[in-house]
């Protein structure tokens, strides 16, 4: 692999990090703010609104860090968000908001010398569906440079929301996505493995299968399954045997609890409901409660004016005992086929002993 380091005296080994799990602290959480009117159908405006609702709620607890276009766009951005402390705009174009799928992903060390760094995964859209890409995939070194991080490249496509980690060495996925051939088809499931393996501090890969109805990126685990601490997940499951999501998520509840991770213990599971499903000119549109977003201080919930918004908030609840667990209203914003988890990029916290010295 090759990388992009900043000055150190010591030579940067993508083995020697890891990526932490979600919960655990972070500096920031980052967004390419929505501007694409093509991937809103008319509710760009509503969907600002939204996510300005969302980074009020982050930066009580955390820098939230956003991408856009020039000058103009930060102003009216500012305008919609109001006056909010711990925001930071960055000059970054994108194509279109999804920043978990085309930021970068980013890795730890517990090491004085670096201890953050970028992985600069390529991005083509999922699978190509939506050109032009090419300033979103631009965007993961922009990020690493905003932060003064070394940037790893890698020589696979790969989309965030296609990979949950537990922080302790398991990653979960599903081979709809990772080895659809639309993303790497030169790469083998072996290939695969051994580069999640390095680049990203696991020793357990568990696939799973599903491609929840309406979802277009063929199957990301962040609309299926998460984890919520080491050895515990939740994964949504539908009831009803007549809905198109039903064996998909039903096989997946099973598979779950035959996992045993690396140290012997069985994964606990917590099960989250599905939402009535919701249509868009006839099209299912990927409504779900796994796509919610772990902050410092809170957890942000996709909500759907649906009955079940407060069974599945109570049940973050629990997992999530130190946050607010908040439910914002994504009826609006599921239209561009992703809620807060597809719009967001964590940065994680580096130790207090790991900062540079102040500047005098």
């Amino acid at each position: 692999m090759r990388y992009h380091a900043m000055p150190t005296s010591t030579k940067l080994n993508p083995e020697d990090y890891r990526m932490p799990a979600e919960w655990e602290r972070q500096q920031a959480i980052w967004f390419s703010w929505p501007h694409n009117p093509d991937t809103w159908l008319g509710k760009l405006p509503a969907v600002e609104q939204v996510l300005a609702q969302a980074v009020r709620e982050l930066a009580t607890g955390e820098t939230v860090r956003i991408n856009v276009l020039d000058a103009d766009h930060e102003a009216h951005v500012r305008e919609v968000i109001g006056a909010v402390d711990h925001v930071v705009y960055h000059h970054f174009p994108t194509n279109d908001s999804w920043c978990r799928d085309h930021g970068a992903v980013f890795v730890v060390r517990d090491h004085p010398e670096q201890p953050l760094a970028a992985i600069n995964w390529g991005y083509n859209a999922w699978g190509g569906k939506y050109p032009p890409y090419d300033l979103d995939n631009a965007i993961p070194p922009k990020m690493a440079a905003a932060l003064g991080v070394p940037c790893f490249e890698t020589d696979m496509i790969l989309e965030g929301g296609s990979i949950e980690i537990n922080g302790a060495g398991t990653l979960l996925t599903t081979e709809e996505c990772l080895l659809n051939p639309n993303r790497n088809p030169g790469l083998s499931k072996a290939d695969i493995e051994l580069r999640l393996q390095t680049m990203l501090g696991v020793e357990q890969i568990l696939w799973l299968h599903g491609d929840l109805a309406g979802d277009d990126t063929d199957g990301h685990i962040d609309n299926l399954t998460r984890f919520v601490s080491e050895d515990a997940v939740v994964t949504i499951v539908e009831d009803n045997p007549d809905d198109a999501n039903y064996e998909a998520l039903q096989a997946n509840l099973e598979a779950l609890h035959k996992v045993t991770l690396p140290d012997g213990r069985p994964l606990r599971i917590f099960t989250l409901p599905m939402p009535e499903p919701l249509y868009e000119n006839g099209v299912r549109l990927p409504t779900s409660y796994a796509n919610f977003l772990i902050a410092n201080t809170v957890v942000l919930l996709p909500a759907y004016n649906d009955p079940d918004d407060a069974v599945a908030q109570a049940t973050l609840q629990r997992c999530f005992p130190d946050r607010r667990v908040v439910l914002l209203d994504c009826r609006d914003v599921i239209w561009g086929l992703g809620a807060f988890h597809c719009l967001s990029q964590q940065v994680p916290a580096i130790a207090a002993h790991h900062l540079p010295p102040p500047q005098r």
